[in-house]
């Protein structure tokens, strides 16, 4: 059963020492937030600002809770004074409010108002309301795992609360019993919707009864004294090994949602002003100086944190911009290549094996070699069953439940938590089963939305090192959510590499390449060639594969095949058919998408003078696409005829088999598109 503990008497105030730093830090936040609006004014910037004015007594309590350098803190938009009071510096918070340069959270590529500093542990989080707690939860898991004395704190508004990631979230954190501790932020509006049109509960956190291990407190949010009460016990519990917290503290939001709202147009004057009532500010300064504060003592404070204030400014406008040459900076880190295999290439001989094999017994290695390697995903490690393709079979058994383990049937949640596990320590690697089939994955697009630019957003201070495998293609029969191709819409993402390979050997080394790399490497696996024939080859000991290096599967000098995935086999068969014809066909297996290899490609069109582009994904909108572009865009000049293209018909692919063929690409249709080229 969920434990609720409900408003208790507010704590006994501490000392007049700690109420006059406590005062000194709400009075500075205030200063803060009433001075951002005017950076737009002047055209300087601080483009978005959410006030925290109402919130104060929560995210005072919030940030004084929070250890620097030791618990992990993920804020929201609204959270300046949480960030001021954990650690975070005046002139910090207007570097990141005016987008400079040497702001400490993202050196102006991120939205103002989303503060971080990762060197004492505040993340830097995105603008998607409260998708930042699965990341947090992932980064509780692998806290718990390495058994570290810390709390992580998500915390949010109560409206993206209504989000289905928070919920996957809480269930998790609820069902691993991490030290989490969920804060929500209640002010009774998301931007003009108001709470009760989000949920049926007064208080969002009790939309979690029932969740069992969460322990659910509810505070003041303009008292720091009752806040800091219910956020001590929430951390006890915490790091009792109990569970996660929640902790809803009633908050008011006595401005607009941000300088881009206006509040008049859906609130009543009768409201602001009973909004206006409840300031926190000047209740802690009557506190204050009932427990020993003077007057002089607080207009001191006060006069001080105004030239704090005026000196910050002063320093922050003259901070340097970014520099625009350094937008490709931190986009991807840079790859681990091997010395043995710095083009991916071998001419050893031996047994061979399938390309299932081949996966297997690559994850079974690199887990191995790095302690630090963990996977999980839906229904990968269960007795004697690793995953649907076996996979991962007789992984769990040698390497433990910690280290290999199913979760939950939710796909954002599986990658989300990736992201957050990797923060504890960059020698960590995530392999994750993103989605039983590709064709699943669609509900973690956001969460890999969030890993392509964590590396680039905080300037290289947040990398995840993340490889998330998915089964792709069809010729199995799956038809809808088993059949589909997606690399057409992952190849369009920054920040992010998409490698897929042909054959076992390739399969071995770009998978390798992918664990041992910083950053994160979609591991498309084409399921039909798991235990195809044509797919096997020998993998020689340590085989690695760079990303973007083609291979050159078949050498010839009257047209380019350019292929990737199933289709390469497709390729290759009708390039034999046409050299029986007296044809001379090049294939090169592109196995890498992004980055991708186009010196081989170039080379290649310049030497045959016609080009064709295979793949098994649809041919409208495809990345066939785009690699004919760049080859008419660089190789103009040397081509004879339109670079060509091959795939599947703009349709889903079809349970019914007859379908299926019908859509899918094969070799006689490849060699028709061959046919084509060549007759130019």
């Amino acid at each position: 059963m969920t434990k609720t503990l409900e408003k208790t008497e507010t704590s006994s105030a501490p000392g007049a020492a700690d109420l006059r730093e406590w005062y000194r830090l709400m009075h500075m936040g205030r200063v803060l937030d009433d001075k951002a609006p005017n950076y737009l004014k002047q055209a300087i910037g601080w483009s978005y600002h959410a006030p925290c004015a109402g919130h104060d007594g929560i995210q005072l309590a919030l940030g004084l809770t929070f250890r620097a350098g030791v618990d992990y803190l993920f804020p929201y938009y609204r959270d300046m004074l949480t960030c001021l009071a954990a650690g975070l510096t005046p002139l910090e918070i207007i570097l990141n409010g005016i987008s400079k340069a040497t702001d400490p959270s993202s050196g102006g590529r991120h939205m103002s108002n989303h503060f971080g500093k990762p060197e004492i542990h505040i993340q830097n989080v995105s603008s998607c309301t409260g998708n930042h707690t699965q990341h947090a939860v992932g980064l509780a898991r692998a806290a718990k795992t390495y058994g570290r004395d810390l709390v992580v704190f998500s915390s949010q508004g109560e409206s993206s609360v209504s989000e289905g990631y928070v919920y996957e979230a809480i269930n998790g954190a609820s069902l691993e019993k991490l030290p989490v501790v969920f804060v929500f932020q209640d002010n009774g509006y998301g931007i003009s919707v108001p709470k009760s049109d989000q949920t049926a509960n007064e208080h969002v956190c009790d939309n979690f009864r029932g969740f069992k291990n969460v322990l659910i407190l509810k505070c003041d949010g303009k008292d720091p004294l009752d806040s800091k009460r219910a956020l001590d016990e929430a951390v006890a519990h915490a790091r009792s090994g109990a569970g996660p917290a929640i902790v809803q503290a009633d908050c008011v939001r006595i401005g607009s949602h941000s300088n881009s709202d206006k509040h008049e147009l859906y609130r009543s004057p009768e409201e602001l002003a009973a909004a206006r009532a409840q300031d926190p500010l000047p209740r802690f300064r009557a506190t204050c100086l009932a427990h020993g504060v003077t007057e002089a003592e607080l207009q001191e404070i006060e006069k001080t944190n105004l030239e704090a204030y005026n000196a910050a400014s002063d320093a922050a406008l003259v901070a340097p911009d970014p520099d625009p040459a350094t937008i490709h900076e931190h986009l991807v880190p840079e790859p681990w290549v091997s010395p043995a295999f710095p083009d991916g290439l071998h001419q050893e001989e031996g047994p061979a094996i399938t390309l299932l094999q081949a996966v297997n017994q690559t994850l079974k290695e690199e887990f191995r070699a790095n302690p630090d390697t963990y996977i999980w995903g839906q229904d990968v490690a269960n007795k004697e069953k690793g995953g649907i393709f076996n996979i991962t079979k007789g992984m769990q058994q040698e390497f433990g439940r910690s280290r290999v383990f199913n979760g939950p049937i939710a796909e954002d949640f599986i990658t989300g938590t990736a992201l957050g596990f990797c923060k504890l320590d960059e020698r960590i690697r995530v392999v994750v089963e993103g989605a039983e089939f590709a064709d699943y994955f669609w509900p973690a697009a956001e969460q890999l939305i969030e890993l392509s630019h964590e590396s680039w957003r905080s300037c290289g201070k947040q990398v995840p090192n993340v490889t998330i495998r998915l089964a792709s293609g069809g010729y199995i029969g799956g038809g809808l959510y088993h059949s589909q191709n997606i690399e057409g819409f992952l190849t369009t993402i920054p920040g992010i590499r998409v490698v897929m390979p042909a054959f076992a050997d390739d399969a071995a080394g770009l998978l390798r390449s992918c664990i041992r790399s910083k950053g994160v490497t979609l591991f498309l696996e084409p399921k039909y060639l798991y235990n195809a024939a044509q797919a096997k080859a020998h993998v020689p000991k340590e085989f690695a594969v760079p990303f973007g290096k083609a291979r050159v599967r078949r050498e010839g000098k009257d047209l380019t095949v350019l292929a990737y995935g199933t289709p390469v086999h497709f390729a290759l068969e009708a390039a034999h058919r046409l050299e029986k014809e007296g044809v001379s066909v090049e294939v090169v297996d592109l196995r890498s998408l992004n980055p991708l290899d186009t010196e081989t490609i170039f080379a290649s069109v310049k030497k045959t003078h016609r080009a064709i582009v295979v793949h098994e994904d649809k041919i409208f909108g495809g990345f066939g696409g785009e690699v004919a572009a760049q080859i008419t865009e660089q190789c103009f000049p040397w081509l004879d005829a339109p670079v060509g293209r091959v795939g599947s018909t703009f349709t889903p692919v079809g349970f019914n088999r007859i379908l299926e063929r019908a859509i899918l690409p094969n070799t006689d249709k490849v060699l028709e598109g061959m046919r084509k080229v060549l007759a130019y």
